[in-house]
């Protein structure tokens, strides 16, 4: 497995930090030991899981599930797990890149696969992956890519990609995720570079490429975009998949694309922690969302591509289209890069914001 160098680590707790007041530390309400055995600390994002999967877990286990402090940047959870050490929360889901880390920090515990009897229903596909290559650490829980979702009633443009996106005919009116790595990408695709390129001079020529799209640029923000599409705020967004997902089933007319220069496609997957108080309980739990039933609820709910092949067949018709993986073939694992290429990467970060502003 790829060391990875603690200066690149730093670099993603520096630029998080300037992107994002955070609150390192510990800021788990205080449970008794003698409750701590009968209880679930849960980190993660917001709205990760249905209150009924919540509920049934407590009613099957007698175990409660607490969840009372969320992130919004995988570095912040990153630097609070390492400020405890490895402690205090039982089960993480993040994402795939931040994992790597987590896992060469040595903040993450292997799995005891005996006590995962669901184990089997998990996908091939997700397994394997960069970040936990002989799936030792984590258990995938959704996946997604980057897609253009576009309203064709205000738009006259038939997109098909990224380089679209660059039309004098969306200034003022597109939207787009927060993920420098993912807009960057934009750039580099459209040059036809990989996302993962260590060429620092191909990702500044990206960086003069993205600056020109600055003028289509009405709103940058990692939530709420399906809803600004939604209302006629913007007129096409590039969005995570659980977004791209709601917007497609409240308005079916909306016109989802996978770009054809290339898609950034991610991971997320659950783990738990090194010095985790209740190890016993995060197992159970991960086993009782693996049942295929209780799978395909989850991600129903989440609006992220199932990554349990047993679930695939127990989601609705509703959804089975938005959550099954599409068949695309270039697609590509956005990966962890040198300090060198992540600092250029944030330095044409930082340029944009300011002439979007």
């Amino acid at each position: 497995m790829k060391k990875i160098r603690r200066d690149k680590f730093r670099f993603l707790v520096i630029f998080a930090l300037l992107a994002l007041p955070l609150v390192l530390g510990p800021n788990v309400s205080p449970i008794s030991a003698q409750n701590r055995s009968k209880t679930l600390v849960l980190y993660t994002y917001e709205d990760m899981f249905p209150q009924e999967i919540l509920d049934g877990f407590t009613k099957a286990t007698g175990i409660a599930v607490v969840c009372d402090k969320t992130f919004v940047l995988n570095e912040e959870m990153l630097g609070e797990l390492e400020a405890v050490n490895g402690g205090s929360y039982d089960l993480v889901i993040a994402d795939d890149y931040i994992i790597e880390f987590a896992i060469d920090e040595g903040l993450v515990q292997k799995l005891n696969k005996t006590k995962l009897g669901n184990y089997a229903n998990i996908n091939p596909i997700y397994q394997h992956q960069f970040y936990d290559p002989d799936d030792d650490y984590t258990i995938p829980y959704g996946a997604g890519v980057q897609t253009i979702v576009y309203d064709p009633a205000k738009v006259r443009l038939n997109i098909t990609g990224y380089t679209d996106l660059w039309n004098s005919q969306l200034k003022g009116s597109l939207g787009i995720i927060a993920n420098y790595r993912v807009v960057n990408g934009m750039a580099l695709k459209v040059l036809g570079k990989s996302y993962n390129t260590e060429n620092l001079a191909d990702i500044k020529a990206a960086g003069q490429r993205l600056l020109s799209l600055a003028p289509n640029i009405r709103l940058i923000q990692d939530e709420g975009l399906d809803d600004e599409l939604l209302s006629g705020t913007i007129s096409a967004a590039v969005m995570y998949t659980g977004e791209v997902t709601k917007s497609l089933i409240a308005n079916p007319r909306l016109k989802a694309v996978y770009p054809k220069e290339g898609i950034g496609f991610g991971v997320m997957a659950a783990f738990i922690p090194r010095r985790a108080p209740n190890a016993d309980a995060a197992h159970a739990f991960l086993d009782y969302i693996l049942e295929e039933r209780r799978g395909a609820q989850c991600f129903e709910y989440m609006g992220y591509y199932c990554t349990y092949s047993a679930s695939e067949e127990f989601i609705s018709p509703r959804y089975k289209e938005h959550l099954t993986l599409p068949k695309f073939g270039n697609f590509e694992l956005i990966q962890n890069l040198s300090a060198e290429a992540e600092e250029v990467h944030g330095q044409i970060w930082t340029a944009f914001n300011l002439a979007v502003k």
